[in-house]
């Protein structure tokens, strides 16, 4: 915005700002922690499958079985490399994310305004704030402009209190936010030192709460862990029992409790939320956590603001009525004098710094169009804010010569119970409203007085007003809209359209950007005296509500959530920041939102495309269905494993070691990149938004889909086991057993990887969503397995042997059978 910088106020030089850093820190309530390299390793070497590893690499070298030890010394670098990799990459993310979060503050300095990261803020800098910013800081006020402040986040008082550099009360504090005017304020404290940041303290120590799926995870995994000890100490007293060898009970044991520990779901998890937010990022969605991403998958209902989100709030002025003349005047005839005086009023009572984008056009017109530009001779000297239900403004200015100027604006409906008015009268303005609110227009009601004296009344509603017309402005819907909410619908998610704007003007625009189901809206008046199991019917039954003040937004979104949906609200205005925070998301606009309302919301849209949220949502449910789909992999690799290397033990079969942990290893180092790298990686299914949204409530596996991935298990097991029965029976050796059950087992996870990538279509309709990274992991486990088979050193470590064309094909076919069935399914359930 334009403000020209006083003389006086040259602000610190950067020298200044240095030496004000090094003495008094950043404005920061604590530094946020750098994660080293080291502190990321030593995690990582926390982790039980690390753990293990270490264990049975030493148990090697302790017997001195020093290749098995170096494989495992390798194993034990390439699972903590993946990791590393992983993690690595989640923290960047979110570091990234964390940057993009925090919000700019405007500095004068070196009698420049300049626009800083908050953090940098020094003491003895010169802030600048204006209407629906955030203060950052505190500080004395050193100039103003109708500055007016809410102090409620340190006071609990919700009105505005109006200060400046001569009031008693001149100092203004961090995490207050800025109604009205602007103001220039001198930082005496920062960080921690503030007023909020001694309050703060206490809050930086509350651990933020897990989501639901956080929580169904590691509650899945401690059970695994269960499971894990329990067979490790049966496996280990069978084996003893039999063997009497404690290396060899312990490696079978460790073996076991290797193939059961499901260590990967976790890394997964936090890997496709921190990659899905980063993601999302780039695309111009910024998710302040990344546990957000769980949630916009499960959204049911959409509650958006009018003005900026389904229009283009650039706010023409299309046609003043006159109330004197009775006359319409179009945009061609703005110069007509007949007019001069609704344009002079409208601009009056508007900000004399525009910040909103009607009061910017109202001031342009004036400049336009008027003979004489009389804002520099007057200078205000009261003010009443927006307020009221429906809400208006008054602004009071003087000249030199004591003349002043009045004027009012707002609701015309507001406007209209301030005026002295006929009936008649009163009703030939309601006509004129009914008919520019059917074509989409927004009306504003303007009204001047010859109020005299300082005695002002506390309610500008107690002033005497003179009518003196509407201001008509269009805001068409943007252009893409009626696509946007079609894709909404497909979607099953319901639309709700909450505005300040009047019944007309809103039901005009909701038909024109294809909202279904817009009859009958309901006003904000009606919300706020509804009682609680009314207003549940009304808010499930009514798309439309119009003349929404803050309360009544409030409560529409607190009756939604009471009826089970998950909401998103968005917002951009200061009066939308208590819906933004109690709704599940919270939605502000980038460009044209307040910073008030990006502190209340969960995501920012930094174009302020509606269009956003879509891809936002999309993007919640293919992480879902994506992080299923890992989850459900590695239930179902994980039980042939386990199943291959205890059955032959305790059914007492002929060679019962036939998994030793190098062999295992493998199988984890390919399962790993499988699930956290390949499926975060895969595209979304065509048919993804076209399903209902997944309720918040629905366990990460449900009853049907954790028994369908043990039959897959089981299946695998079941082709697993019996080529390890057909090559024995056939007079084959340990050595080839091994080679046939472990090749089986390759390739079945490999068409297993395949065929979860959809739960819907067949694995050759889903080759047409490319994830390259699938192609490169599977070409390189191939590739891995050839050299174990075919180049003896290796193959020897393995105690594998090389295998001919039959063998591969009969250990391939294996596999085909104990995977493709599922195929079958998938056709049966398409057909249904």
């Amino acid at each position: 915005m334009d403000f020209n910088i006083p003389e006086h106020l040259k602000g610190l030089t950067d020298a200044e700002v240095k030496r004000s850093q090094e003495k008094f820190g950043y404005n920061q309530l604590k530094v946020s922690e750098k994660s080293s390299w080291l502190k990321l390793l030593f995690d990582i070497f926390r982790e039980p499958m690390l753990i293990l590893l270490i264990i049975i690499a030493v148990i090697y070298l302790v017997v001195g079985n020093y290749g098995e030890a170096l494989f495992m010394l390798l194993a034990i670098v390439l699972v903590s490399g993946i990791s590393f990799y992983q993690d690595n990459r989640s923290k960047k993310a979110l570091e990234a994310l964390e940057k993009l979060n925090e919000p700019l503050s405007k500095v004068i300095r070196n009698n420049k305004i300049l626009e800083i990261p908050t953090h940098e803020i020094a003491v003895g800098d010169l802030c600048f704030t204006e209407e629906g910013k955030m203060i950052n800081a505190d500080g004395v006020i050193v100039h103003s402009n109708d500055f007016s402040v809410n102090e409620s986040s340190l006071t609990g008082e919700s009105f505005s209190v109006f200060k400046d550099n001569k009031s008693e009360d001149k100092e203004i504090y961090s995490g207050t936010s800025t109604v009205s005017g602007l103001a220039v304020f001198e930082v005496q404290k920062i960080g921690k030192e503030t007023k909020l940041g001694k309050i703060g303290e206490s809050i930086l120590n509350i651990k933020e709460e897990k989501s639901p799926l956080q929580i169904q995870i590691e509650r899945f995994i401690k059970y695994m862990a269960i499971i894990g000890i329990a067979v490790f100490l049966s496996v280990c007293t069978v084996n003893y029992y039999h063997t009497r060898n404690i290396v060899d009970s312990l490696l079978n044991g460790l073996t076991l409790a290797m193939s059961i520990l499901p260590e990967e779901i976790p890394v997964a998890f936090t890997t496709f939320m921190a990659l899905g937010a980063w993601k999302l990022m780039r695309e111009g969605i910024i998710i302040k956590k990344s546990s957000i991403v769980e949630t916009l998958g499960s959204t049911t209902v959409i509650c958006t603001d009018k003005t900026g989100t389904i229009t283009e709030n650039s706010m023409h002025l299309k046609a003043v009525y006159d109330f004197k003349s009775e006359r319409v005047f179009n945009d061609k005839e703005f110069n007509d004098q007949s007019v001069a005086e609704v344009i002079q009023y409208a601009m009056w009572s508007s900000e004399p710094v525009p910040f909103d984008p009607m009061e910017k056009t109202l001031h342009q017109i004036y400049a336009e169009t008027q003979k004489e530009d009389l804002r520099s001779h007057y200078k205000m000297f009261h003010e009443y804010p927006l307020e009221g239900k429906p809400p208006m403004m008054t602004h009071l200015f003087k000249n030199n010569e004591g003349e002043r100027i009045v004027a009012a604006k707002g609701a015309p409906e507001a406007i209209i119970n301030v005026c002295n008015l006929s009936e008649v009268q009163k009703s030939a303005i309601r006509k004129e409203m009914e008919i520019f609110g059917k074509e989409g227009y927004r009306l504003l009601g303007v009204a001047k007085s010859d109020f005299k004296g300082d005695d002002f009344p506390l309610r500008q509603q107690e002033i005497s007003f003179e009518f003196l017309g509407l201001v008509v402005f269009y805001d068409p819907p943007k252009k893409d809209i009626q696509n946007v909410f079609r894709k909404i619908e497909l979607a099953g998610i319901k639309i709700k359209v909450i505005t300040g704007d009047n019944a007309q003007t809103t039901e005009s625009i909701a038909i024109q950007a294809g909202i279904p189901n817009v009859s009958n809206p309901v006003n904000g008046d009606e919300i706020a005296n509804l009682p609680e199991a009314e207003l549940m019917k009304i808010a499930n039954e009514k798309v439309l509500f119009t003349r929404m003040f803050p309360e009544a937004k409030l409560r529409v979104v607190e009756a939604l959530k009471q009826n089970g949906e998950i909401v998103a609200m968005i917002g951009d205005g200061v009066n939308d920041g208590p819906a933004l925070k109690a709704a599940h998301i919270g939605v502000a606009m980038g460009e044209k939102g307040t910073e008030i309302a990006k502190a209340a919301a969960s995501v920012v849209l930094t174009n302020d495309d509606l269009g956003k949220l879509v891809i936002a949502i999309a993007a919640g449910r293919r992480i879902y269905t994506n992080i299923k789909k890992a989850v459900q992999y590695i239930i179902s690799i994980h039980i042939p494993i386990i199943l291959t290397v205890s059955l032959p033990l305790f059914l007492g079969w002929a060679f019962p070691q036939i998994f030793t942990p190098v062999h295992v290893i493998f199988l984890e180092l390919v399962m790993g990149p499988t699930c956290s790298i390949v499926y975060e990686n895969e595209p979304m299914e065509k048919n993804t938004m076209l399903q209902k949204p997944r309720p918040i409530t629905e366990t990460f596996l449900t009853w049907r889909e954790l028994i369908l991935s043990i039959i897959q298990g089981l299946m695998i097991t079941a082709g697993v086991l019996f080529i390890y029965q057909l090559t024995y029976r056939s007079g084959g050796n340990e050595e080839l057993t091994r080679t046939m059950v472990f090749t089986t087992l390759i390739f079945a996870n490999i068409l297993l990887s395949l065929a979860n990538r959809s739960f819907y279509y067949s694995m050759f309709e889903s080759f047409r969503n490319k994830n390259i990274l699938l192609v490169i992991i599977t070409f390189l486990t191939i590739l891995i397995l050839g050299v174990m088979l075919y180049v003896a050193p290796v193959s020897n470590f393995f105690k594998l042997t090389s295998l001919n064309i039959e063998q591969i094909l009969t250990a391939a076919s294996a596999a085909i059978l104990s995977v493709m069935w599922f195929e079958i399914y998938k056709l049966i359930k398409r057909f249904r």
